[in-house]
């Protein structure tokens, strides 16, 4: 058996539940496959590095049988035309053939038990694929994209799964697990005993102007209808409680949504890029907005918040180029606007000052901790920010964009600057940086082409940060004086 000095890291966004001691696994060669040993002393495929276009897997690898492909095993593997298992595959892992666009034939084992989320997602070249019934656990549709995929065949007396008029369903939750994005039918009717839409359940089913949801349904799984570019109108059924991430977004037909009261929260990226929704009203009962939920919502131009939002994510209406006018009551416990700018109580977090403001110039009020997430993302107008002490952190693109900010002061209470926090800001020539700073995230000034740091501290980590990332620096005051 020889061993390969490799160590596959598992990522907690693919495993969340993993332990530390999961976290790191070895990894082994043979041949063109590298494989990890599972707990039962069978053999995992983690990669494939062949040229073969029709690879036929072995039954056992260094003597090790194998009964798993691994997460992202052949993923990308673009000019793959048919892969074989083995009998002895017991199941398919998260993503296996994600995009292997050439794939035109796979058949699933008999043996296998179990295929992970979006297992076969981008196989462009997959028209047919039959499931065989001793699958019983089905993950977040594994045939997301599969663009030209219009038959997928389970047996009547399926244990796991029901096929209705070419939709696969999973009978022990009523998921709704696949619409095929190849039908182009305009108008589908869910069955009424569905109970969730799954994940990516009708990804990139363009076609579909018009979905009727049963009144039975209480989930809409993340990025259930993302893509749904004829979608022009839906409603959420009343028994929902949460529209996942992703839910609507890029919908960009989409131009009304009933949301119902009962909806406790609305997921990140919700409502991503529903260009044409121009108005949509958020019910008493939603108590947290997730991150960018409304994001490049391009035709909305107002909206009222309730007092039952506890929580707000960063930004979510970023990028909304129409929006003049976001409210909320003058008691709201967690929440305030002033003079049009959005900010969070609980977190003293100024969370949205609207790309709409036609302001030069503009003073974030005193009493504000955080300047958060993409906050003044694309605020082109903008040509002086002025900061308060008291501001300890500037979020993840905070200023992104804002070409028109030629310089710009941070206090001596700033510790932190996020990641891309003034990327593109073309403009920008000049920003002064304390030293108090002890952390600047990646390609903070990504961008800035005519930027000099001033920095306050001769041995501090901003010039540091400088020096490592080819940022140009000089030094202010009277340590420029000294140091200069």
């Amino acid at each position: 058996m020889k061993k390969a000095l490799i160590l596959f890291v598992l990522l907690a966004l693919f495993c969340p539940f993993s332990t530390a001691e999961e976290a790191v696994r070895e990894t082994y060669v043979s041949g063109d496959y590298t494989y990890a040993l599972l707990d039962d002393g069978t053999a995992e495929i983690t990669g494939y590095s062949g040229s073969d276009a029709e690879p036929a897997v072995p039954s056992a690898l260094d003597g090790f049988a194998v009964t798993a492909v691994g997460n992202d095993a052949f993923s990308w593997h673009r000019s793959l035309t048919r892969v074989t298992l083995p009998d002895s595959v017991t199941a398919i892992g998260d993503r296996a053939f994600f995009h292997c666009e050439g794939l035109t034939q796979f058949t699933i084992p008999d043996g296998v038990a179990s295929v992970g989320d979006r297992a076969f997602s981008g196989c462009l070249g997959l028209t047919q694929i039959a499931i065989p019934d001793s699958v019983t656990a089905f993950g977040a549709n594994p045939f997301e994209a599969c663009g030209n995929l219009s038959g997928i065949a389970v047996s009547p007396d399926h244990p796991a799964l029901a096929s209705v008029g070419g939709v696969l369903f999973g009978k022990a939750d009523q998921r709704l697990i696949c619409y095929p994005c190849a039908f182009t039918a305009s108008e589908y009717s869910i069955p009424p005993e569905t109970r969730v839409i799954g994940d990516f359940a009708f990804c990139g089913c363009e076609s579909l102007t018009q979905i009727a949801i049963p009144d039975g349904v209480t989930a809409i799984g993340n990025d259930a209808f993302y893509g749904c570019k004829g979608l022009t109108q839906i409603a959420i059924p009343g028994g929902v409680t949460a529209v996942g991430n992703g839910a609507f977004a890029s919908c960009s037909g989409l131009t009304q949504v009933v949301i119902p009261d009962g909806v406790t929260a609305i997921g990140n990226d919700a409502f991503y890029s529903c260009e044409s929704l121009a108005q949509i009203t958020i019910p008493d009962s939603v108590a947290s907005i997730g991150d960018f939920a409304f994001s490049r919502c391009g035709s909305l131009t107002q909206i009222a918040i309730p007092d039952s939002v506890t929580s707000i994510g960063a930004n979510p209406f970023r990028g909304c180029d129409r929006l003049s006018g976001i409210s909320v009551s003058p008691d709201h416990p967690a929440l305030a606007v002033v003079d049009g700018v959005l900010f969070s109580k609980a977190d003293q977090r100024l969370v949205c000052y609207p790309c709409t403001l036609i302001a030069r110039d503009y003073s974030i009020p005193k009493g504000t901790q955080k300047i958060g997430d993409e906050a003044f993302y694309d605020c082109d107008r903008l040509k002086e920010i002025t900061i308060p002490d008291g501001v300890i952190s500037i979020g993840d693109e905070a200023f992104c964009f804002c070409s028109n900010l030629t310089q710009i002061a941070l206090p001596d209470s700033v510790t932190s600057i996020g990641d891309g926090a003034f990327d593109c800001c073309t403009g920008l020539t000049q920003i002064t940086v304390p030293g108090s700073v002890t952390f600047i995230g990646d390609e903070a000034f990504d961008c800035c082409f005519d930027l000099t740091v001033i920095l306050t501290e001769p041995f501090s980590y901003a010039k540091q940060y400088c020096a490592d990332n080819d940022v140009p620096y000089t030094y202010g005051g009277i340590v420029g004086w000294l140091f200069g």
